[in-house]
């Protein structure tokens, strides 16, 4: 289960992102997410998705 916090949510996301997985989409079907909402989550602390370098910048 991913955290709720977004700042906590970063941080986990982008190093599953770098040790796990080799995308977003990838991420949110092993962690059973929407990406919608996991997005919007780290839009609102000013984090987007980079698919070139697969992490959230």
């Amino acid at each position: 289960m991913l955290p709720n916090d977004p700042v906590m949510l970063l941080s986990v996301v982008n190093t599953k992102l770098r040790d796990e997985y080799c995308n977003l989409e990838e991420l949110c079907i092993a962690e059973d997410v929407k990406e919608n909402n996991l997005t919007e989550k780290l839009v609102s602390i000013d984090y987007r998705y980079d698919p070139k370098i697969n992490q959230f910048i």
